[in-house]
């Protein structure tokens, strides 16, 4: 099977949430030696964006979400040992992320957390409903280089602001870039409060975090 296809089976294992056809097509790229970033790209992360777009036009429900994050996790599980030495010669950086206080929502920022996993970041994912402190206390422990926050509803979007002011108090502001994303948030809300980044799509949350370390996707 041509990369091409290959590409064009995992957008469909992954919209299908089909776990078996997404385990079915790693286990093909690892076999035939293929470069799995691609395939992660412009397969595996391509269709998890299109199932975002399904379930925010309330075509598809919260179970076939999950299935569909579970098809991405279990491929890119299967796929991350057998990308290029080269690729990924060193630790780009340490990143923090979370969903803040009083926010249960959780597959973005999972599959964001997998994505700066698979190219080469140490990852320190705290789940979702984090208290502000814990961030700050997981920053500080690992030395990171990056907090990440994700806040699907407007109501907790505060949470982010909550994040910056906390990061200034605790006198690390400096040290670490502060990213924010999550489906109520946007680039105005993200200058408001003073995040150094915003990613609306997880590529470019990717992207922005090599961009952090002065590094730019292969």
């Amino acid at each position: 099977m041509s990369t091409e296809n290959l590409i064009s089976e995992a957008i469909r294992s992954i919209v299908d949430g089909d776990e078996d056809a997404a385990t079915k097509i790693a286990n093909t790229v690892i076999a035939e030696g293929i470069n799995p970033i691609g395939v992660i790209n412009d397969g595996f992360a391509q269709g998890m964006i299109k199932v975002g777009d399904l379930f925010a036009r309330e075509e598809y429900s919260l179970p076939e979400v999950l299935l569909s994050a579970d098809a991405m996790q279990k491929a890119i599980d299967l796929l991350a040992p057998h990308i290029p030495g080269e690729e990924l010669e060193k630790k780009l950086g340490t990143v923090v992320i979370g969903t803040v206080l009083g926010d249960i929502h959780d597959i973005g920022k999972r599959i964001v957390a997998t994505m700066l996993e698979v190219y080469g970041f140490e990852v320190h994912d705290l789940g979702r409903d984090v208290p502000i402190e814990r961030f700050i206390e997981k920053t500080k422990e690992v030395n990171a280089d990056i907090v990440a926050a994700s806040a699907l509803m407007t109501t907790t979007m505060v949470g982010q602001k909550e994040l910056e002011e906390a990061l200034q108090e605790a006198g690390i502001r400096e040290k670490v870039k502060l990213m924010v994303g999550g489906a109520a948030v946007t680039q105005d809300w993200a200058d408001q409060i003073g995040a150094d980044g915003y990613a609306e799509e997880v590529t470019e949350a990717v992207e922005k975090a090599r961009e952090f370390m002065s590094l730019s996707l292969p």
